[in-house]
């Protein structure tokens, strides 16, 4: 018997993840799409030939995956959701947390997703961009911040940055890893000497990083943002690996 006659085993799925299949398959070939309203919960229900409750757990876990909204209501029910939501956030900071990726692993993403954001904000960023990342280092300037503040402008900031090249998936990857490592990064934080001082080289490199992308300077804002990036890292080690920052 050759290994294309090998017979596979049969997957034994619950009935919520046989819902849930069928309404992916649909998202997937098109059929469903984003602001969909499901049908009815009985209406659905019926249709696959499950239970209300076997229907309601799939639309839960659609739910928190940020794939579908539940909404209440005379117009309520299911809606497939039009904008990214909080799915990817989740799950990145669980697995972080139980260390399914190292620090090494979030340096090089930052890495790679930072010197490239950087080089096309360059050249693909507004005024207004310009206004608004200022803005937040104004911010950032307060000489009461307090470190959880700091470290969340701080996230706003290369998160603001991503935003403005007008690439939204880059831009949601990027602030779903900096909302996931937000609490180690405040722990780090916590942990420093003084962080006031570190503070103090992250403001001014921040500025030095916007000017380069206010004159354009792409490859100059790129080697800015990967020196900023990884002498951070090197401030404290969590379990020998480099902390994030």
């Amino acid at each position: 018997m050759t290994a294309n006659d090998r017979w596979e085993p049969v997957q034994r799925l619950r009935t919520y993840e046989q819902v849930m299949a069928q309404i992916e398959q649909r998202i997937l070939d098109g059929r469903l799409k984003a602001g969909d309203h499901l049908p009815s919960e009985r209406e659905l229900a019926v249709s696959l030939g499950v239970s209300r409750p076997s229907l309601r757990e799939a639309l839960r876990v659609l739910e928190a995956l940020g794939v579908v909204e539940i909404r209440r209501g005379g117009e309520g029910g299911a809606v497939l959701v039009q904008t990214p939501g909080s799915g990817m956030v989740n799950l990145l900071k669980l697995q972080i947390a139980l260390a399914q990726f190292s620090w090494t692993d979030v340096l090089e993403t930052r890495l790679a997703l930072e010197t490239w954001s950087v080089e096309e904000a360059a050249y693909r960023s507004t005024d207004d961009d310009h206004r608004e990342l200022a803005a937040i280092l104004d911010r950032m300037d307060d000489p009461s911040i307090e470190a959880s503040e700091f470290n969340s402008l701080d996230a706003a900031f290369h998160v603001r940055i991503a935003e403005s090249t007008g690439n939204a998936l880059t831009a949601h990857f990027m602030g779903s890893l900096r909302t996931a490592i937000h609490r180690q990064m405040v722990e780090m934080y916590a942990g420093l000497t003084d962080w006031r001082h570190t503070a103090t080289t992250v403001r001014r490199e921040h500025r030095e990083i916007l000017e380069l992308i206010v004159r354009k300077d792409g490859a100059a804002a790129s080697t800015a943002v990967h020196s900023h990036i990884s002498d951070f890292y090197k401030i404290g080690a969590i379990d020998g690996a480099h902390a994030p920052g």
